[in-house]
């Protein structure tokens, strides 16, 4: 998850390894886990907060009522606020349909009732993949952000992220937390792999990184005062990661489509939940990885399979859109459709959620 987190403007070696395996291993002994969403100070806050927001009907005799379409187009691809998202570039894309909203608890359960699929997050951790993991992170589990009521020395990371043994999408704060009466949350502490089976069970696919990103823009390369924090999207109103006023109406995560949605009708597409696609990381836009990999059933193929050279290796990365609730103007402004991070494969979190599309005619 090196990546997935909130990170601080400007410091590129801080981003490239805050929680990635090996660091959340060295921290975590001899460490306290404090389960919960958010430091004591919110806690009065969070409990006041909506369980459910009332999403408008979809367009009479749509074809795809939890979906919205999105017309093709010639995309500009990128940002210019960290590396990563550079170098802008075109990408021609045809027209495909989108969930109108991140996929919710309610659905992933769905899902789970109709196949017994068990996420990554719920399996122990193969010691062959890796080998330098103490026994108790080899434990079921996730990573789990937790507001401190302070913070000592550089900042660390490790500070607010903790990897939390039976923290999963049905606890996603760890034992203790559960998902009663939040059926309209979106699903969170799930991987790439768990999203590829989600969508081929709906008999769709997780988007590629571009789908994503012309979507979000509302298929339109218009950039409107991108880069300030948006006011109608779930981030961080204070001083990360120590004090969210929730002037957004939300100190953590919030239910789907509890803020206007874009011009096309998507909800939630800028902060909330950190999106997956299905595009491998690469660390610019000099190549994409959607470029090289002809069909979502290949990208989903290379997720699943992997070779003994490739069982002590650092854990592989896909792109993650749109960042959190946790992004703040002081730590992290990546609540932009430009943004774009690199995703561990098989760390779950608890502020990464998804959505699907489809490629099937428009209405």
């Amino acid at each position: 998850m090196a990546r997935a987190m909130s990170t601080p403007t400007g410091a590129t070696s801080l981003r490239r390894t805050h929680v990635i395996w090996s660091l959340l291993a060295a921290s975590a002994l001899g460490a306290i886990v404090w389960l919960g969403w958010s430091a004591k100070a919110t806690e009065q806050l969070a409990h006041l907060e909506s369980l459910q927001c009332a999403i408008p009907a979809p367009a009479a005799n749509s074809p795809r009522p939890a979906m919205v379409w999105v017309p093709g187009g010639e995309l500009e691809l990128g940002d210019t606020v960290y590396p990563e998202e550079l170098p802008i570039r075109k990408v021609k894309l045809a027209g495909f349909w989108i969930d109108r909203t991140e996929v919710t608890n309610d659905d992933f359960a769905a899902f789970v009732a109709a196949t017994a699929y068990k996420t990554v997050a719920e399996r122990a951790v193969d010691p062959l993949l890796r080998p330098q993991l103490p026994p108790e992170m080899r434990l079921p589990g996730a990573v789990v952000f937790i507001s401190p009521n302070s913070l000592s020395g550089k900042g660390s990371a490790t500070q607010w992220w903790r990897y939390v043994a039976g923290a999963n999408w049905r606890h996603p704060g760890g034992p203790g937390t559960d998902i009663a009466g939040r059926g309209a949350f979106p699903v969170v502490t799930v991987t790439i792999e768990d999203a590829h089976a989600y969508a081929q069970w709906k008999g769709a696919v997780v988007p590629s990184e571009a789908q994503w990103e012309w979507a979000a823009r509302g298929a339109s390369n218009t950039r409107i005062d991108e880069h300030a924090q948006p006011k109608a999207a779930n981030t961080w109103q204070g001083l990360f990661p120590v004090a969210n006023s929730g002037e957004d109406g939300f100190v953590g995560l919030a239910p789907a489509a509890c803020y206007t949605p874009n011009a096309l009708g998507l909800f939630d597409m800028i902060g909330n939940a950190w999106e997956l696609t299905r595009d491998a990381y690469t660390p610019s836009h000099a190549v994409l990885a959607s470029e090289s990999l002809p069909t979502p059933e290949q990208a989903r193929a290379k997720t699943l399979v992997k070779t003994p050279s490739q069982a002590a290796a650092p854990a592989a990365q896909h792109v993650i859109k749109g960042g959190s609730f946790l992004c703040a103007p002081n730590y992290c402004m990546r609540y932009r459709a430009g943004s774009r991070q690199g995703q561990e494969d098989d760390l779950a979190v608890s502020h990464v959620g998804f959505r699907t599309v489809v490629m099937a005619p428009g209405p």
